[in-house]
Protein backbone atom coordinates (compact mmCIF):
# COMPACT_ATOMS: atom_id res chain seq x y z
CA UNK A 1 0.00 0.00 0.00
CA UNK A 2 1.44 3.37 -1.27
CA UNK A 3 1.65 5.79 1.77
CA UNK A 4 0.17 9.92 1.17
CA UNK A 5 3.53 10.82 0.31
CA UNK A 6 3.70 8.60 -2.29
CA UNK A 7 0.72 9.02 -3.96
CA UNK A 8 1.08 12.79 -3.51
CA UNK A 9 3.92 12.23 -5.45
CA UNK A 10 2.56 10.35 -8.33
CA UNK A 11 0.07 12.66 -9.05
CA UNK A 12 0.19 14.57 -12.12
CA UNK A 13 -0.48 18.16 -11.17
CA UNK A 14 -1.67 20.56 -14.02
CA UNK A 15 -0.45 23.73 -13.90
CA UNK A 16 -2.14 26.29 -11.71
CA UNK A 17 -2.77 28.83 -14.50
CA UNK A 18 -5.25 26.11 -15.79
CA UNK A 19 -6.87 25.46 -11.75
CA UNK A 20 -7.56 29.21 -11.65
CA UNK A 21 -8.95 29.66 -15.46
CA UNK A 22 -11.70 26.38 -14.21
CA UNK A 23 -12.43 28.38 -11.11
CA UNK A 24 -12.95 31.26 -13.09
CA UNK A 25 -9.87 33.50 -11.64
CA UNK A 26 -8.50 36.00 -14.31
CA UNK A 27 -5.15 35.65 -14.53
CA UNK A 28 -4.58 39.58 -13.47
CA UNK A 29 -5.71 38.45 -10.14
CA UNK A 30 -3.19 35.31 -9.84
CA UNK A 31 0.89 35.47 -8.47
CA UNK A 32 2.21 32.53 -9.32
CA UNK A 33 4.50 31.12 -6.71
CA UNK A 34 6.32 28.38 -9.28
CA UNK A 35 4.15 26.06 -11.23
CA UNK A 36 1.32 24.65 -8.78
CA UNK A 37 0.51 27.20 -6.27
CA UNK A 38 0.09 31.06 -6.94
CA UNK A 39 -1.88 33.78 -4.62
CA UNK A 40 -5.29 35.61 -5.53
CA UNK A 41 -5.90 38.71 -5.17
CA UNK A 42 -8.43 39.45 -2.36
CA UNK A 43 -9.99 41.94 -4.23
CA UNK A 44 -11.32 39.70 -6.59
CA UNK A 45 -13.83 39.61 -3.98
CA UNK A 46 -15.25 43.25 -4.37
CA UNK A 47 -14.57 42.95 -7.96
CA UNK A 48 -16.34 39.79 -9.00
CA UNK A 49 -20.25 39.69 -10.17
CA UNK A 50 -20.96 36.80 -9.34
CA UNK A 51 -23.56 35.35 -6.80
CA UNK A 52 -22.88 33.53 -3.69
CA UNK A 53 -22.76 29.23 -3.87
CA UNK A 54 -23.31 27.02 -1.20
CA UNK A 55 -21.35 26.71 1.68
CA UNK A 56 -20.37 23.74 3.33
CA UNK A 57 -18.86 23.07 6.75
CA UNK A 58 -17.06 19.79 7.75
CA UNK A 59 -16.68 19.58 11.36
CA UNK A 60 -16.34 15.63 13.38
CA UNK A 61 -16.67 13.92 16.55
CA UNK A 62 -14.00 14.78 19.37
CA UNK A 63 -10.37 13.85 18.21
CA UNK A 64 -8.80 10.71 19.39
CA UNK A 65 -5.75 8.82 18.43
CA UNK A 66 -7.71 6.29 16.19
CA UNK A 67 -7.49 9.16 13.62
CA UNK A 68 -11.12 10.56 11.99
CA UNK A 69 -10.50 12.30 8.88
CA UNK A 70 -12.15 15.55 8.92
CA UNK A 71 -9.44 17.11 6.20
CA UNK A 72 -9.75 14.17 3.91
CA UNK A 73 -13.42 14.13 3.87
CA UNK A 74 -13.55 17.37 3.24
CA UNK A 75 -11.59 17.35 0.39
CA UNK A 76 -12.70 14.32 -0.88
CA UNK A 77 -16.22 15.58 -0.81
CA UNK A 78 -15.56 18.21 -3.03
CA UNK A 79 -13.78 16.02 -5.40
CA UNK A 80 -17.45 14.38 -5.37
CA UNK A 81 -19.39 17.31 -6.00
CA UNK A 82 -16.93 18.48 -8.70
CA UNK A 83 -17.83 14.38 -10.15
CA UNK A 84 -21.58 15.38 -9.94
CA UNK A 85 -20.88 18.18 -12.14
CA UNK A 86 -21.23 20.61 -9.32
CA UNK A 87 -18.40 23.44 -9.77
CA UNK A 88 -16.98 23.16 -6.14
CA UNK A 89 -14.16 24.79 -4.83
CA UNK A 90 -12.70 24.49 -1.03
CA UNK A 91 -11.03 26.08 1.76
CA UNK A 92 -8.36 24.69 4.06
CA UNK A 93 -6.39 25.93 6.52
CA UNK A 94 -2.07 26.11 6.01
CA UNK A 95 -0.51 23.55 8.34
CA UNK A 96 1.83 24.14 11.17
CA UNK A 97 5.17 23.44 11.16
CA UNK A 98 4.83 22.09 15.24
CA UNK A 99 2.26 19.68 13.94
CA UNK A 100 3.83 18.48 11.31
CA UNK A 101 7.52 17.40 13.17
CA UNK A 102 5.42 16.81 16.03
CA UNK A 103 3.08 13.93 16.69
CA UNK A 104 -0.26 14.89 14.47
CA UNK A 105 1.69 15.52 10.96
CA UNK A 106 0.38 17.63 7.97
CA UNK A 107 -2.67 18.56 6.92
CA UNK A 108 -3.50 18.07 3.44
CA UNK A 109 -5.49 15.21 3.53
CA UNK A 110 -4.72 11.36 2.92
CA UNK A 111 -5.24 8.60 0.94
CA UNK A 112 -6.18 9.21 -2.75
CA UNK A 113 -8.22 12.42 -0.84
CA UNK A 114 -5.31 14.91 -0.73
CA UNK A 115 -4.51 18.46 -1.56
CA UNK A 116 -1.17 19.31 -3.69
CA UNK A 117 1.70 19.89 -3.89
CA UNK A 118 1.31 18.07 -0.38
CA UNK A 119 5.25 18.92 0.67
CA UNK A 120 5.30 22.73 -0.24
CA UNK A 121 1.69 22.64 1.61
CA UNK A 122 3.17 20.97 4.90
CA UNK A 123 6.84 22.92 4.54
CA UNK A 124 6.91 26.84 4.56
CA UNK A 125 4.17 27.05 1.99
CA UNK A 126 4.15 30.47 0.39
CA UNK A 127 5.57 32.17 3.31
CA UNK A 128 2.43 33.07 5.09
CA UNK A 129 3.61 31.89 8.51
CA UNK A 130 7.37 33.15 8.79
CA UNK A 131 5.33 36.29 8.03
CA UNK A 132 2.79 36.15 10.96
CA UNK A 133 5.73 35.23 13.27
CA UNK A 134 7.93 38.00 11.82
CA UNK A 135 4.85 40.77 12.10
CA UNK A 136 3.99 38.98 15.78
CA UNK A 137 7.71 39.82 17.07
CA UNK A 138 8.61 43.31 15.40
CA UNK A 139 5.95 44.24 17.39
CA UNK A 140 7.39 42.13 20.98
CA UNK A 141 10.49 44.12 19.71
CA UNK A 142 9.26 47.61 19.59
CA UNK A 143 7.78 46.95 23.08
CA UNK A 144 10.45 46.14 24.72
CA UNK A 145 13.06 48.91 23.02
CA UNK A 146 10.03 51.60 23.87
CA UNK A 147 10.36 50.64 27.34
CA UNK A 148 14.48 50.75 26.89
CA UNK A 149 13.91 54.17 25.21
CA UNK A 150 12.54 55.68 28.17
CA UNK A 151 8.77 54.34 28.53
CA UNK A 152 6.99 57.58 27.95
CA UNK A 153 3.59 55.31 27.31
CA UNK A 154 4.61 54.32 31.21
CA UNK A 155 3.96 50.24 29.90
CA UNK A 156 4.46 48.00 33.84
CA UNK A 157 6.99 44.99 32.29
CA UNK A 158 4.75 43.05 34.60
CA UNK A 159 1.80 43.63 32.57
CA UNK A 160 3.04 42.82 29.61
CA UNK A 161 0.58 40.22 27.63
CA UNK A 162 2.39 40.44 24.25
CA UNK A 163 4.77 37.07 23.95
CA UNK A 164 6.93 36.23 21.40
CA UNK A 165 6.21 33.28 18.50
CA UNK A 166 7.83 30.76 17.20
CA UNK A 167 5.97 27.87 14.55
CA UNK A 168 7.42 24.92 16.02
CA UNK A 169 6.29 22.46 19.47
CA UNK A 170 9.01 23.95 21.72
CA UNK A 171 7.79 23.70 25.06
CA UNK A 172 11.16 25.01 26.67
CA UNK A 173 10.17 28.79 25.66
CA UNK A 174 7.06 28.34 27.32
CA UNK A 175 8.15 30.87 29.99
CA UNK A 176 11.48 32.58 30.03
CA UNK A 177 13.30 35.59 31.58
CA UNK A 178 15.11 37.99 28.73
CA UNK A 179 16.80 40.92 28.52
CA UNK A 180 19.88 39.57 30.67
CA UNK A 181 23.57 41.01 30.49
CA UNK A 182 23.53 44.44 31.35
CA UNK A 183 21.76 47.67 30.22
CA UNK A 184 22.53 47.59 26.82
CA UNK A 185 20.88 44.29 26.36
CA UNK A 186 17.19 45.54 27.15
CA UNK A 187 15.21 45.69 30.83
CA UNK A 188 15.01 42.29 32.02
CA UNK A 189 11.68 40.59 32.50
CA UNK A 190 9.55 37.50 32.24
CA UNK A 191 8.23 36.65 28.94
CA UNK A 192 7.10 33.67 26.88
CA UNK A 193 6.16 32.35 23.79
CA UNK A 194 3.06 31.22 21.82
CA UNK A 195 3.34 28.67 18.90
CA UNK A 196 2.69 30.86 15.54
CA UNK A 197 -0.96 29.74 15.25
CA UNK A 198 -1.68 30.89 18.72
CA UNK A 199 -0.71 34.11 18.19
CA UNK A 200 -3.32 36.78 17.89
CA UNK A 201 -1.64 37.87 14.42
CA UNK A 202 -2.98 35.07 13.27
CA UNK A 203 -6.34 35.62 14.00
CA UNK A 204 -6.13 39.29 12.65
CA UNK A 205 -5.04 37.88 9.49
CA UNK A 206 -7.85 35.33 8.82
CA UNK A 207 -10.43 37.27 9.74
CA UNK A 208 -9.54 40.76 8.10
CA UNK A 209 -11.10 41.93 4.84
CA UNK A 210 -8.65 43.76 3.20
CA UNK A 211 -5.35 46.09 4.45
CA UNK A 212 -7.36 48.97 5.44
CA UNK A 213 -9.05 46.25 7.94
CA UNK A 214 -6.15 44.58 8.49
CA UNK A 215 -4.35 47.60 9.95
CA UNK A 216 -7.43 49.10 11.87
CA UNK A 217 -7.30 45.32 13.74
CA UNK A 218 -3.64 45.22 14.01
CA UNK A 219 -3.87 48.95 16.14
CA UNK A 220 -6.19 47.59 18.28
CA UNK A 221 -4.19 44.72 20.02
CA UNK A 222 -3.53 45.39 23.48
CA UNK A 223 0.08 44.74 24.38
CA UNK A 224 -0.27 45.14 27.88
CA UNK A 225 -1.38 47.81 30.69
CA UNK A 226 -0.14 51.03 32.45
CA UNK A 227 1.85 51.13 36.00
CA UNK A 228 -0.80 52.37 38.64
CA UNK A 229 -3.97 50.67 40.41
CA UNK A 230 -5.50 48.09 38.97
CA UNK A 231 -8.78 50.64 38.35
CA UNK A 232 -6.17 52.61 37.49
CA UNK A 233 -4.16 51.12 35.05
CA UNK A 234 -4.62 51.88 30.92
CA UNK A 235 -4.10 49.20 28.14
CA UNK A 236 -1.44 50.11 25.81
CA UNK A 237 -2.21 49.06 22.28
CA UNK A 238 0.16 48.28 18.77
CA UNK A 239 -1.45 51.79 18.02
CA UNK A 240 -0.14 53.60 20.77
CA UNK A 241 3.27 51.82 19.56
CA UNK A 242 2.66 53.20 15.58
CA UNK A 243 3.25 49.82 15.24
CA UNK A 244 0.61 48.50 12.85
CA UNK A 245 2.15 50.32 9.73
CA UNK A 246 4.84 47.94 9.72
CA UNK A 247 3.47 45.07 10.63
CA UNK A 248 0.87 45.36 7.77
CA UNK A 249 3.59 45.54 5.52
CA UNK A 250 5.06 42.50 6.75
CA UNK A 251 1.35 40.72 6.10
CA UNK A 252 0.81 42.41 2.62
CA UNK A 253 1.44 39.11 1.02
CA UNK A 254 0.37 36.77 4.01
CA UNK A 255 -3.11 38.58 3.33
CA UNK A 256 -3.76 37.16 -0.33
CA UNK A 257 -4.66 33.61 -0.02
CA UNK A 258 -3.28 30.46 -1.63
CA UNK A 259 -4.36 28.24 -4.57
CA UNK A 260 -3.70 24.88 -4.95
CA UNK A 261 -5.35 21.78 -6.44
CA UNK A 262 -6.64 18.43 -5.23
CA UNK A 263 -5.57 15.01 -6.60
CA UNK A 264 -8.23 15.50 -9.13
CA UNK A 265 -7.76 19.24 -9.99
CA UNK A 266 -10.51 20.28 -7.80
CA UNK A 267 -9.49 23.91 -6.75
CA UNK A 268 -8.28 24.57 -3.39
CA UNK A 269 -7.92 27.69 -1.35
CA UNK A 270 -5.58 27.36 1.93
CA UNK A 271 -4.97 30.28 4.15
CA UNK A 272 -4.40 30.86 7.60
CA UNK A 273 -4.18 28.39 10.29
CA UNK A 274 -5.31 28.80 13.92
CA UNK A 275 -5.24 25.81 15.84
CA UNK A 276 -9.03 25.24 16.83
CA UNK A 277 -8.38 24.51 20.71
CA UNK A 278 -6.06 27.51 21.45
CA UNK A 279 -7.39 29.72 18.68
CA UNK A 280 -10.79 30.35 16.59
CA UNK A 281 -9.44 27.35 14.56
CA UNK A 282 -10.85 28.51 10.79
CA UNK A 283 -9.56 29.02 7.19
CA UNK A 284 -9.36 32.67 6.63
CA UNK A 285 -13.00 34.91 6.47
CA UNK A 286 -11.43 35.79 2.65
CA UNK A 287 -10.31 32.55 1.55
CA UNK A 288 -14.25 31.33 2.71
CA UNK A 289 -15.66 34.05 1.07
CA UNK A 290 -13.51 33.73 -2.26
CA UNK A 291 -14.74 29.80 -2.78
CA UNK A 292 -18.58 30.85 -2.32
CA UNK A 293 -17.40 33.55 -4.80
CA UNK A 294 -15.92 31.05 -7.11
CA UNK A 295 -17.92 27.91 -6.47
CA UNK A 296 -21.94 27.08 -7.06
CA UNK A 297 -20.44 24.80 -3.24
CA UNK A 298 -17.60 26.00 -1.38
CA UNK A 299 -16.37 22.96 1.00
CA UNK A 300 -14.96 24.20 4.24
CA UNK A 301 -13.61 22.58 7.33
CA UNK A 302 -13.43 24.34 11.41
CA UNK A 303 -10.55 22.52 13.65
CA UNK A 304 -10.69 19.40 15.96
CA UNK A 305 -14.52 18.71 16.98
CA UNK A 306 -17.83 20.50 16.67
CA UNK A 307 -17.38 21.44 20.08
CA UNK A 308 -14.27 23.70 19.56
CA UNK A 309 -14.16 24.70 15.13
CA UNK A 310 -17.15 24.53 14.56
CA UNK A 311 -18.89 26.03 17.70
CA UNK A 312 -16.11 29.06 16.83
CA UNK A 313 -16.37 29.07 12.91
CA UNK A 314 -20.71 29.49 14.21
CA UNK A 315 -20.24 31.48 16.88
CA UNK A 316 -17.58 33.89 15.90
CA UNK A 317 -16.49 33.59 12.24
CA UNK A 318 -19.86 33.51 10.88
CA UNK A 319 -20.98 36.39 13.39
CA UNK A 320 -18.50 38.46 12.27
CA UNK A 321 -18.04 37.80 8.29
CA UNK A 322 -22.08 37.73 8.15
CA UNK A 323 -21.30 33.95 6.98
CA UNK A 324 -24.40 31.30 7.23
CA UNK A 325 -23.47 27.30 6.63
CA UNK A 326 -26.29 25.60 3.98
CA UNK A 327 -25.11 22.16 5.54
CA UNK A 328 -23.21 20.57 8.14
CA UNK A 329 -21.09 17.12 7.87
CA UNK A 330 -19.68 15.84 10.96
CA UNK A 331 -17.15 13.07 10.70
CA UNK A 332 -17.18 9.88 12.50
CA UNK A 333 -14.90 6.55 12.30
CA UNK A 334 -16.22 3.34 14.19
CA UNK A 335 -12.62 3.29 15.95
CA UNK A 336 -12.79 6.52 17.04
CA UNK A 337 -16.47 5.80 18.45
CA UNK A 338 -15.04 2.57 19.69
CA UNK A 339 -12.01 4.25 21.97
CA UNK A 340 -14.90 6.80 23.56
CA UNK A 341 -15.91 3.51 24.43
CA UNK A 342 -13.06 2.66 26.16
CA UNK A 343 -11.58 0.36 24.00
CA UNK A 344 -8.11 0.81 24.13
CA UNK A 345 -5.91 2.12 20.79
CA UNK A 346 -3.97 -1.91 20.25
CA UNK A 347 -7.57 -3.31 20.18
CA UNK A 348 -9.27 -0.90 18.13
CA UNK A 349 -9.10 -3.38 15.08
CA UNK A 350 -11.35 -6.22 17.00
CA UNK A 351 -15.07 -5.98 15.88
CA UNK A 352 -16.87 -4.87 19.44
CA UNK A 353 -20.21 -3.96 18.69
CA UNK A 354 -21.07 -3.06 22.92
CA UNK A 355 -18.17 -0.82 22.56
CA UNK A 356 -19.00 1.19 19.92
CA UNK A 357 -22.85 1.39 21.74
CA UNK A 358 -21.13 2.80 24.69
CA UNK A 359 -18.96 5.97 22.84
CA UNK A 360 -22.10 6.16 20.76
CA UNK A 361 -23.21 9.42 22.45
CA UNK A 362 -20.40 11.19 21.85
CA UNK A 363 -21.76 11.55 17.98
CA UNK A 364 -24.79 12.24 19.05
CA UNK A 365 -24.14 14.93 21.08
CA UNK A 366 -22.19 16.95 18.00
CA UNK A 367 -25.35 15.85 15.77
CA UNK A 368 -27.51 17.70 18.57
CA UNK A 369 -25.81 20.67 18.69
CA UNK A 370 -25.71 21.05 15.02
CA UNK A 371 -29.29 20.38 14.42
CA UNK A 372 -30.73 22.06 18.24
CA UNK A 373 -27.99 24.46 19.31
CA UNK A 374 -27.33 25.96 16.13
CA UNK A 375 -30.65 25.13 13.60
CA UNK A 376 -28.79 23.56 10.66
CA UNK A 377 -29.00 20.52 8.53
CA UNK A 378 -26.39 17.99 8.96
CA UNK A 379 -25.22 14.22 7.68
CA UNK A 380 -22.49 12.07 9.73
CA UNK A 381 -19.96 10.82 7.55
CA UNK A 382 -18.59 7.51 8.64
CA UNK A 383 -14.64 7.73 7.46
CA UNK A 384 -14.31 3.87 6.23
CA UNK A 385 -11.63 1.96 7.82
CA UNK A 386 -10.51 -1.66 6.73
CA UNK A 387 -11.26 -3.19 10.15
CA UNK A 388 -15.40 -1.82 10.20
CA UNK A 389 -17.44 -4.39 9.76
CA UNK A 390 -21.62 -4.22 8.55
CA UNK A 391 -22.36 -4.84 12.10
CA UNK A 392 -20.81 -1.60 13.40
CA UNK A 393 -21.75 0.84 10.56
CA UNK A 394 -25.19 -0.10 10.30
CA UNK A 395 -25.31 0.57 14.29
CA UNK A 396 -24.17 3.59 13.73
CA UNK A 397 -26.90 4.23 10.66
CA UNK A 398 -29.53 2.85 13.28
CA UNK A 399 -28.64 5.28 16.13
CA UNK A 400 -28.42 8.54 13.48
CA UNK A 401 -31.31 7.42 12.20
CA UNK A 402 -33.55 7.55 15.14
CA UNK A 403 -31.57 11.37 15.59
CA UNK A 404 -33.17 12.07 12.46
CA UNK A 405 -30.22 12.40 10.47
CA UNK A 406 -28.75 10.11 7.61
CA UNK A 407 -25.34 8.49 7.77
CA UNK A 408 -23.41 7.80 4.65
CA UNK A 409 -19.82 5.65 4.45
CA UNK A 410 -17.34 7.87 3.41
CA UNK A 411 -14.84 6.00 1.00
CA UNK A 412 -12.51 8.82 0.08
CA UNK A 413 -9.36 7.77 1.25
CA UNK A 414 -8.92 4.30 -0.83
CA UNK A 415 -11.61 5.66 -3.77
CA UNK A 416 -10.87 9.67 -3.87
CA UNK A 417 -13.94 11.71 -5.33
CA UNK A 418 -15.23 8.17 -6.14
CA UNK A 419 -15.90 7.02 -2.57
CA UNK A 420 -17.99 10.33 -1.67
CA UNK A 421 -20.22 10.32 -4.37
CA UNK A 422 -23.39 9.42 -1.86
CA UNK A 423 -22.37 12.35 0.46
CA UNK A 424 -22.25 14.67 -2.20
CA UNK A 425 -25.54 13.43 -3.04
CA UNK A 426 -27.13 14.13 0.36
CA UNK A 427 -25.19 17.41 1.48
CA UNK A 428 -26.50 18.71 -1.82
CA UNK A 429 -30.10 17.47 -1.00
CA UNK A 430 -29.50 19.54 2.44
CA UNK A 431 -28.41 22.36 1.04
CA UNK A 432 -32.05 22.86 -0.55
CA UNK A 433 -33.17 21.89 3.30
CA UNK A 434 -35.16 24.45 5.52
CA UNK A 435 -32.33 26.25 7.64
CA UNK A 436 -32.80 27.80 11.00
CA UNK A 437 -29.33 29.18 11.71
CA UNK A 438 -28.66 30.84 15.00
CA UNK A 439 -25.73 31.33 17.54
CA UNK A 440 -25.10 29.24 20.90
CA UNK A 441 -25.37 32.96 22.39
CA UNK A 442 -26.06 36.89 21.88
CA UNK A 443 -23.15 39.31 22.46
CA UNK A 444 -25.31 41.53 25.03
CA UNK A 445 -24.85 39.22 28.03
CA UNK A 446 -21.54 39.39 30.07
CA UNK A 447 -18.16 37.50 29.46
CA UNK A 448 -19.17 34.54 32.22
CA UNK A 449 -23.02 34.40 30.58
CA UNK A 450 -21.39 33.85 27.01
CA UNK A 451 -18.87 31.11 28.85
CA UNK A 452 -22.34 29.44 30.64
CA UNK A 453 -23.99 29.24 27.26
CA UNK A 454 -21.37 27.62 25.93
CA UNK A 455 -20.79 25.11 28.87
CA UNK A 456 -24.49 24.60 28.90
CA UNK A 457 -25.63 24.31 25.57
CA UNK A 458 -22.56 22.98 23.54
CA UNK A 459 -20.68 20.94 26.07
CA UNK A 460 -23.02 19.25 28.03
CA UNK A 461 -22.20 20.44 31.16
CA UNK A 462 -23.57 22.48 34.20
CA UNK A 463 -21.78 25.97 34.28
CA UNK A 464 -18.11 27.46 34.05
CA UNK A 465 -16.28 28.05 37.16
CA UNK A 466 -13.81 30.91 36.73
CA UNK A 467 -11.15 31.18 39.76
CA UNK A 468 -10.01 34.37 41.43
CA UNK A 469 -7.42 35.40 38.83
CA UNK A 470 -9.96 35.11 35.93
CA UNK A 471 -12.85 36.63 37.62
CA UNK A 472 -10.52 39.69 38.56
CA UNK A 473 -9.51 39.62 34.86
CA UNK A 474 -13.65 39.26 33.09
CA UNK A 475 -14.47 42.28 35.74
CA UNK A 476 -11.48 44.21 33.77
CA UNK A 477 -11.95 43.73 30.65
CA UNK A 478 -16.10 44.39 31.07
CA UNK A 479 -14.79 47.81 32.70
CA UNK A 480 -12.98 48.43 29.74
CA UNK A 481 -15.95 48.21 27.59
CA UNK A 482 -14.77 44.06 25.75
CA UNK A 483 -17.75 42.76 27.48
CA UNK A 484 -19.60 42.31 24.15
CA UNK A 485 -17.03 40.81 22.94
CA UNK A 486 -17.69 36.75 21.29
CA UNK A 487 -15.76 34.70 23.31
CA UNK A 488 -13.14 31.71 22.22
CA UNK A 489 -12.84 28.96 24.64
CA UNK A 490 -9.30 27.46 24.58
CA UNK A 491 -9.63 23.61 26.07
CA UNK A 492 -8.79 20.05 25.23
CA UNK A 493 -9.98 18.87 22.11
CA UNK A 494 -9.88 15.24 23.10
CA UNK A 495 -13.42 15.48 25.24
CA UNK A 496 -16.45 17.67 25.88
CA UNK A 497 -15.11 19.13 29.13
CA UNK A 498 -11.83 20.59 30.00
CA UNK A 499 -10.51 17.14 31.20
CA UNK A 500 -9.35 14.95 28.53
CA UNK A 501 -9.87 12.00 30.25
CA UNK A 502 -13.64 12.06 29.92
CA UNK A 503 -14.39 10.53 27.03
CA UNK A 504 -18.39 9.88 25.30
CA UNK A 505 -20.26 12.43 26.84
CA UNK A 506 -20.10 13.28 30.03
CA UNK A 507 -23.04 14.88 32.40
CA UNK A 508 -22.90 16.78 35.26
CA UNK A 509 -19.34 19.33 35.57
CA UNK A 510 -17.97 22.24 35.40
CA UNK A 511 -15.65 23.66 33.02
CA UNK A 512 -12.91 25.71 35.27
CA UNK A 513 -11.60 28.71 33.39
CA UNK A 514 -8.18 29.86 34.53
CA UNK A 515 -7.19 33.00 32.65
CA UNK A 516 -9.15 35.43 30.46
CA UNK A 517 -7.72 37.13 27.88
CA UNK A 518 -8.04 39.78 25.36
CA UNK A 519 -7.46 38.86 21.45
CA UNK A 520 -8.99 43.21 20.64
CA UNK A 521 -7.35 43.14 17.39
CA UNK A 522 -9.17 39.69 16.08
CA UNK A 523 -12.80 40.97 18.09
CA UNK A 524 -13.14 37.98 20.74
CA UNK A 525 -12.46 37.20 24.88
CA UNK A 526 -10.10 34.34 25.31
CA UNK A 527 -11.04 32.03 28.11
CA UNK A 528 -8.13 29.23 28.60
CA UNK A 529 -9.18 25.86 30.72
CA UNK A 530 -7.87 23.35 32.42
CA UNK A 531 -4.12 22.34 31.47
CA UNK A 532 -4.20 24.32 27.70
CA UNK A 533 -1.08 25.57 26.81
CA UNK A 534 -0.69 27.85 23.55
CA UNK A 535 3.13 26.49 23.07
CA UNK A 536 3.03 22.71 22.34
CA UNK A 537 5.81 20.17 22.96
CA UNK A 538 7.18 17.60 21.05
CA UNK A 539 6.34 13.60 21.96
CA UNK A 540 8.83 11.15 22.79
CA UNK A 541 9.49 10.64 19.43
CA UNK A 542 8.61 13.41 17.22
CA UNK A 543 7.61 12.89 13.78
CA UNK A 544 10.75 14.73 12.43
CA UNK A 545 13.12 11.41 13.75
CA UNK A 546 11.46 9.75 10.43
CA UNK A 547 11.36 12.96 8.10
CA UNK A 548 14.19 12.63 5.45
CA UNK A 549 15.32 14.13 2.00
CA UNK A 550 17.36 12.74 -0.47
CA UNK A 551 19.75 14.01 -2.53
CA UNK A 552 17.69 14.32 -5.07
CA UNK A 553 15.22 16.35 -2.91
CA UNK A 554 12.58 13.60 -2.59
CA UNK A 555 11.17 14.07 0.92
CA UNK A 556 10.64 10.85 3.10
CA UNK A 557 8.52 10.18 6.04
CA UNK A 558 6.06 13.70 5.47
CA UNK A 559 2.57 11.87 6.05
Amino acid sequence: MKTDIEIAQSCQMKPIMEIAAAAGIHEDYLEPYGKYKAKIDYNLLYQSPAENGKLILVTAINPTPAGEGKTTTTIGLADALTRLGKKTVMALREPSLGPVFGIKGGAAGGGWAQVVPMEDINLHFTGDFHAIGAANNLLAAMIDNHIFQGNELGIDPRKITWKRCVDMNDRQLRSVIDGLGGRVNGVPREDGYDITVASEIMAVLCLASNIADLKQRLARIVIGYTYGKPDEQKPVTAGDLHAEGAMAALLKDALKPNLVQSLEHTPAIVHGGPFANIAHGCNSVTATKMALKLGDYAVTEAGFGADLGAEKFLDIKCRMAGLKPDAVVIVATVRALKYNGGVAKADLNTPNVAALEKGLPNLMKHVQNIQEVFGLPCVVAINEFPTDTAEEVQLIADACAKRGVKSVLSQVWAKGGEGGLALAEEVIRLCDQPNNFRHAYELDGGIEDKLNAIVQKVYGGNRVVLTADAAKQVAQLEKLGYGNLPVCVAKTQYSLTDDQTKLGAPTDFDVTVRQVKLSAGAGFVVALTGAIMTMPGLPKVPAAVNIDVDESGKITGLF
